[in-house]
């Protein structure tokens, strides 16, 4: 086994984190990526009792922890808030819904994410980061430049402290590439990368499905931002070769409406080359974890979860310590 295969908790936080452990077990995991929601891993509550028993029940199941998740309240850092975000923040956030405020405090409790990060005994915290100019992200009516720039400014002005922490405590953020964030593309991940200074601790959770439906080289990617790469989702993605009802931007139409243009997909059962992905993970030594963020809309969680652990096993594989055709070589 050439890498640890992990099950992010996030699509299965209505279950106690217990019966999460026993699942994941059965399924034939090595570890957990812990989401910071539901009770798997609640950061209000993280202090060194609390993070040594989160630690003993993963053993206890013979479970590994090699991230934990929360990409609710980093969504909120950068976010026009409204009603929306009522629903996925902890009401201490949340507190009395204005704006500026939940954005304050979704920034504090992302710094506490990290020192609880620090006490738990993990280096990486994954998320979201929010955008204050996703809502142009289709130049119409017309954006000037400096509307764009002033986006990417805010970004800055408001996660640099946020980094400054988490370079402190020695723990990395990996930036879920996704829409709806700062970075949402390669392009996207260049500008931010740019306006934070390329801050050591900034980096990224690649998730290939969220560019390929786009379009987006997500091969490149992996080589372009070779050591920002902190961790890895392992998620599939399905795309049609025919015009569709609803295209690229989905037309309002739920996840697994056969009309839309792309949906999720269990791994190996989409779209992406996950054995490229591989091999491009080989070329720049990545050695963490993969972790299976399993969504698909037409299937049980149970059997997918299962099916998908077997296939990242059989998928992933160790690079060649020499090359092939040494065994022809003489002394």
């Amino acid at each position: 086994m050439a890498r640890p295969v992990t099950l992010f908790t996030g699509q299965w936080a209505d279950l106690p984190l217990e019966t999460m452990c026993k699942k994941a077990s059965s399924f034939g995991y090595d570890g957990l990526e812990l989401a910071c929601w539901g009770d798997h891993f609640e950061v209000n509550k993280a202090d060194e009792t609390y993070c040594k028993g989160k630690r003993e029940l993963l053993e206890k199941h013979g479970l590994e922890l090699h991230a934990i998740s929360n990409h609710l309240v980093g969504q909120a850092v950068c976010d026009p808030i409204d009603e929306r975000h009522k629903s996925i923040l902890p009401e201490s956030v949340w507190g009395d819904g204005d704006p500026e405020g939940v954005r304050q405090r979704a920034a504090q409790e992302m710094i506490d994410t990290a020192r609880a990060a620090k006490r738990l005994g993990v280096s990486v915290v994954n998320g979201f980061t929010g955008s204050s100019i996703w809502h142009m992200h289709y130049a119409f009516p017309p954006v000037p430049a400096e509307m764009i720039d002033r986006g990417f400014e805010d970004f800055a002005e408001r996660w640099t402290p946020i980094l400054d922490e988490f370079k402190k405590l020695g723990i990395k953020y990996g930036l879920e590439v996704h829409p709806t964030e700062i970075a949402f593309d390669i392009a996207t991940a260049e500008r931010a990368l740019e306006a934070v200074n390329h801050h050591p601790a900034f980096g990224f959770n690649y998730d290939p499905s969220h560019l390929g439906y786009q379009g987006v080289d997500y091969i490149e990617f992996i080589y372009r931002f070779s050591e920002r790469i902190f961790h890895v989702h392992i998620k599939d993605a399905k795309w049609s070769d025919l015009p569709k009802e609803a295209g690229v931007f989905g037309g309002y139409i739920p996840f697994g409406d056969r009309r839309r243009f792309w949906d999720f997909a269990s791994p190996g059962r989409g779209d992406i080359d996950f054995e490229e992905i591989i091999r491009a993970l080989n070329r720049i030594n990545y050695t963490g974890p993969l972790s299976v963020e399993w969504e698909d809309p037409g299937m049980d969680r149970e059997h997918g979860a299962m099916e998908a652990c077997e296939f990242v096993r059989d998928l992933d594989f160790k690079p060649s310590s020499q090359a092939f055709d040494d065994a022809f070589l003489k002394d």
